[in-house]
């Protein structure tokens, strides 16, 4: 059998006598589709962060594809294809949508120093950013300025930049966070077109998008995986409805 996409074994992480990771377990096949959810406090940006390397784990090991990663930086876990977006975008604003993709491109190629001194190499990386944002349908803004977009536009960026980076393993915070309504349908179309190979994780609040998307959802209360299951599993769970979904959905 082929290793998981990510395994996470024993995770703990403690500040001073608050826990806020406890012994997380957790394993994503290749191609999964998964939910993270839990209340406000539950740990989750705290989870993501040791994922991804902002956080050093007092305990415990992560790996992609079967090697360790929980020793590398940040910069090297999203090499080995674990990226993430971001709760509040970290977009060039200045910059145009397609030359955000692109540079995001030059650097996961090794080539962003060669930029200027080689046009046909940036001309490269521009092409493949046209072809990522109309995967996704991006429409005829490639050329705006991605602090001009409008904040659906500039959360569908932040998804071209992530896919472009060809993860193993993507990380979605919250991506339809603060997103109007009339915009949402844009994220629910994207993340359907996310590379089947790619496991994806998504940490999100809004349960009608989590139960849409999720294969399998992991609930984390306290910094602990209080279960993970099928999405109607969850949703019959007493003890899941009482800590976090409440009672009105049967």
């Amino acid at each position: 059998m082929s290793a998981p996409a990510i395994e996470v074994r024993g995770l703990t992480k403690s500040f001073g006598a608050l826990h806020v990771a406890q012994l997380i377990d957790l394993s994503l096949a290749r191609g999964a589709r998964a939910a993270l959810i839990g209340p406000n406090g539950a740990g989750k940006t705290t989870f993501v962060n040791l994922l991804t390397g902002v956080l050093v784990a007092d305990a415990g090991a992560i790996s992609l594809d079967g090697a360790r990663v929980d020793r590398l930086s940040p910069a090297a876990r999203v090499r080995r294809g674990l990226v993430r977006t971001h709760q509040i975008n970290t977009l060039l604003r200045e910059t145009s949508a397609r030359e955000n993709v692109a540079l995001a491109i030059a650097e996961r190629d090794g080539c962003a120093w060669r930029m200027l001194a080689y046009r046909r190499v940036w001309a490269a990386c521009l092409e493949e950013a046209d072809a990522r944002l109309a995967d996704l349908g991006f429409g005829a803004s490639a050329d705006d300025a991605a602090g001009s977009l409008p904040y659906g536009l500039q959360r569908l960026l932040e998804i071209a930049i992530a896919i472009s980076l060809k993860p193993r393993v993507l990380l979605l915070d919250e991506p339809a966070a603060g997103v109007p309504s009339g915009e949402a349908h844009a994220i629910h179309t994207a993340i359907d077109r996310l590379p089947k190979e790619t496991a994806v994780l998504m940490i999100e609040h809004d349960m009608d998008m989590v139960f849409r998307f999720a294969q399998e959802i992991v609930v984390l209360v306290q910094g602990r995986v209080l279960m993970r299951g099928a999405p109607a599993e969850i949703a019959a769970n007493a003890e899941v409805r009482t800590v976090y979904l409440g009672r009105s959905r049967p």
